[in-house]
């Protein structure tokens, strides 16, 4: 548009040259002096018109490698954010199996607490017990007599499965050192070593009041290696064998997420269904209701 403008601007100076000349006589060297003067402002114009005509080009080879690097920090951008669409994906496939690993590590954490809280139960008994038998001594000593220890008689333990020892083979460890070590082998996952120590245990210590939480353990490390059914076998026999463990809650509730992980979703949602119904206001219940409404179906069924 500007060079438009520069020629137009040269027709007209050169238009009114002429006219100005044809108006009436003029002396010769001033025509030629202006015709002159006139030549250098034309030669002036063309130089402006090539000085610009270059400059668009240069400007126009500017844009477009403009154009061009933008194209590419944009195709960069583009790779950025497919890699990080795919760090997200699997960061949401590897969610659910850390927080089931999570899970049973938090569990494990708990039981601790209950083994503890159970053995300080214990160890207050022996010690009124211990209390009492000196009372008793105290009292036969003052009346003149020398008690003779009697036939048969145990001493107090700490061991749990104390009742059970005649079974366990030389060498073998005792409850304590069996169950502590399936608790630190399950949370550190472990999962074959801890196996087999809740194994021995209940093997030598079933009669005990941690062998409900021995058999729960067995189902939780088949659920964190994704082996459902033998899961689903382990829990039910928590349910079956051990009908006043504090383990049934727990223990139901992951047997119904193992029949749906089986794609036995029918049968999972009636156990989670039970959960609601027998351990209301308990973490399983909680866990059970926000299962079920991820599934999409009510809480109780309808009749």
């Amino acid at each position: 548009m500007r060079i438009r403008h520069i020629a137009i601007f040269s027709a007209a100076v050169l238009a009114g040259a002429l006219a100005g000349s044809l108006v009436g006589p003029r002396p010769a060297e001033a025509v030629a002096r202006e015709l002159i003067e006139l030549q250098r402002d034309v030669t002036s114009l063309l130089q402006g018109q090539k000085d610009l005509s270059t400059q668009v080009t240069q400007d126009n080879t500017v844009m477009k490698t403009l154009i061009g690097q933008s194209g590419d920090n944009v195709n960069k951008l583009a790779a950025t954010m497919g890699s990080l669409q795919k760090s997200v994906q699997d960061v949401q496939a590897n969610s659910g199996a850390r927080l089931d690993t999570m899970s049973t590590q938090v569990q494990g954490l708990s039981d601790n607490l209950e083994e503890i809280k159970s053995r300080l139960g214990k160890l207050n008994q022996q010690l009124v017990d211990v209390q009492n038998t000196v009372q008793s001594l105290d009292a036969k000593i003052s009346g003149g007599a020398v008690p003779a220890p009697a036939a048969g008689t145990a001493t107090p333990t700490g061991s749990a499965g104390s009742s059970n020892s005649s079974a366990v083979p030389a060498g073998a460890p005792s409850a304590d050192t069996l169950y502590s070590n399936g608790l630190r082998d399950i949370t550190s996952g472990k999962y074959d070593l801890a196996r087999a120590e809740f194994q021995d245990y209940l093997k030598y210590y079933g009669e005990t009041d941690l062998a409900s939480n021995a058999q729960f353990y067995l189902g939780e490390i088949a659920y964190s290696q994704k082996k459902y059914e033998d899961a689903v076998a382990e829990y039910e026999r928590v349910l079956n064998n051990y009908p006043k463990s504090f383990k049934l809650a727990p223990a139901r509730l992951k047997k119904g997420m193992a029949l749906i992980e089986l794609g036995q979703k029918p049968g999972g949602i009636r156990e989670l269904r039970e959960v609601v119904k027998r351990y209301p206001g308990t973490d399983a219940d909680r866990h059970a209701r926000a299962k079920l409404n991820e599934l999409g179906v009510a809480v109780t069924a309808t009749r």
